[in-house]
């Protein structure tokens, strides 16, 4: 009796063992109620590089002297008045070529008062344009390359963040600022319409480095790697019962963005692909660790251990 108790205990054993290696097969209405799906979406696909600055005047000068010694006869502007190029700011009781304006805008500052005496390149004024703002943002030098004059860029400012503003790349810095082993280059953004906007405030630019209109697209994580091959796994609508419900598909890809990667060879508009699973909080001996985990077994597990999003796409 003990014997066959022993080979019993075995056979279950042995059968545990066989269900935890068995590769896991699950119907279609399984898949469709455990995982994370995504549909095979056509559209424009856009890659954006994103920095962050502050809001600031185009035009923002100083107003300087060109003699030494002459004493000023008249101060023409005050703080907060309206100027034009050329126009006459200061006036020389000796006769002397008056100080004029370097640029159209608003005085901000008037250092001096009748009276007084200059020298050569003394600040006396200062004035700013505030209709013609920018903002520049530092972009790390693995992107720097991407970005061109007169790309297209979203802007985002914090004091408006229902709003969407619009601008184009002005100027490209042609030397970097090193911080911590890495360079970043800064970027000049002209806004289009800086309607309410105030200089200082903080802005987020994504800058539109590539497009592509009637792409194929996948969320990024929708693409493994295994053997240096990309692939999908799609939802099989098949009802089969030999069949598992999914299936591998190899894929090409193409351009891919911070969340999505465009598909050109492997799958069609409207196919369902399976997403991991979130990651999710486990407790082992009084120690809490972070799991992914993954109906599909051992496949999906080393697939995203390495992943590839392939294409061109910016960060």
């Amino acid at each position: 009796m003990k014997k066959w108790i022993l080979i019993a205990g075995s056979v279950v054993v042995l059968g545990l063992v066989g269900y935890q290696w068995k590769p896991l097969a699950l119907s279609p209405q399984t898949v469709s109620a455990q995982a994370r799906t995504s549909v095979v979406q056509k559209g424009t696909l856009n890659v954006n590089i994103s920095g962050s600055g502050t809001v600031q005047a185009v035009t923002s000068e100083d107003v300087k002297t060109k003699f030494a010694n002459n004493e000023i006869d008249e101060v023409l502007a005050a703080v907060g008045e309206k100027v034009n190029k050329g126009d006459e700011l200061i006036t020389f009781s000796d006769g002397s070529d008056p100080v004029t304006t370097p640029a159209t805008g608003v005085i901000t500052t008037i250092a001096v008062s009748a009276g007084d005496r200059v020298t050569n390149g003394q600040v006396v004024a200062h004035v700013t344009n505030y209709n013609e703002l920018q903002t520049v943002v530092q972009i790390d030098e693995l992107d720097i390359y991407k970005i061109k004059k007169k790309q297209s860029v979203n802007l985002t400012i914090n004091a408006f963040p229902d709003q969407e503003f619009t601008g184009k790349v002005s100027a490209i810095s042609e030397e970097g600022t090193s911080s911590n082993g890495v360079s970043t280059y800064d970027v000049t953004i002209h806004i289009d319409k800086p309607d309410q906007l105030k200089v200082g405030m903080s802005a987020e630019a994504r800058i539109q480095t590539e497009s592509k209109k009637e792409a194929l697209y996948v969320p990024l994580d929708a693409v493994y790697t295994s053997n240096k091959q990309k692939y999908v796994i799609l939802h099989s609508t098949s009802t089969d019962s030999n069949s598992s419900g999914t299936a591998n598909q190899s894929v090409q890809t193409g351009l891919a963005n911070e969340d999505y990667v465009e598909i050109t060879k492997g799958v069609s508009e409207g196919e369902t692909v399976i997403l991991p699973q979130l990651a999710k909080a486990t407790k082992s001996n009084n120690t809490t660790s972070n799991t992914q985990g993954s109906i599909f077994g051992g496949v999906g597990n080393a697939g995203r251990m390495n992943r590839s999003y392939g294409g061109t796409g910016g960060k």
